[in-house]
């Protein structure tokens, strides 16, 4: 169980407040909150370890890249959600610690695409094993088919906040 404001945990009694609002989404807001506010911290603990100058908030765009391949700058700023001159400034200090480089985009010769550099996959990859082994340990006494469901109903959460 995760903390309430008070501390006291989760109330399941399904009361209304008294602005009405049901007790199931005021749980919900509080374990989104909960859950944000240690994967923030946890984003600035994994963006340290790909290398030590890392931008907490660049973290995102490397597994991006490391899930899709090479991206364009401004389908790259769209996906997180900045506009192109943070977007720029973010590529550029990536780039000047060797995790991503520009090639031309096949597609369109007047386009660029983001890749990881060999050093930045080979740095990916070895911080998500580690995090990947992380959940394993902490979720051991877990069914795999809870652990299942909870990444389809985060999928499918996910999926909503984005529309």
């Amino acid at each position: 169980m995760h903390e309430d404001a008070n501390g006291d945990g989760p109330r399941a009694d399904g009361r209304l407040t008294p602005s009405g609002a049901d007790q199931e989404f005021l749980a919900l807001e509080r374990e989104l909150t909960v859950l944000l506010r240690r994967a923030r911290a946890n984003q600035g603990e994994m963006a340290r370890e790909v290398h030590p100058d890392l931008e907490s908030s660049a973290y995102g765009l490397l597994i991006r890249l490391d899930e899709c391949g090479g991206r364009r700058a401004t389908d790259l700023a769209a996906y997180v959600g900045v506009g192109k001159a943070t977007m720029s400034r973010q590529l550029r200090a990536l780039e000047d610690l060797g995790l991503v480089a520009r090639q031309p985009d096949p597609a369109d010769g007047r386009a660029w695409l983001v890749t990881l550099t060999d050093e930045g996959r080979g740095r990916v990859g070895q911080v998500r094993e580690a995090r990947r082994a992380r959940y394993v340990s902490q979720l051991a006494h877990w069914d795999r088919r809870e652990v299942a469901e909870l990444a389809r109903l985060l999928h499918q959460l996910n999926g909503v906040m984005d529309k």
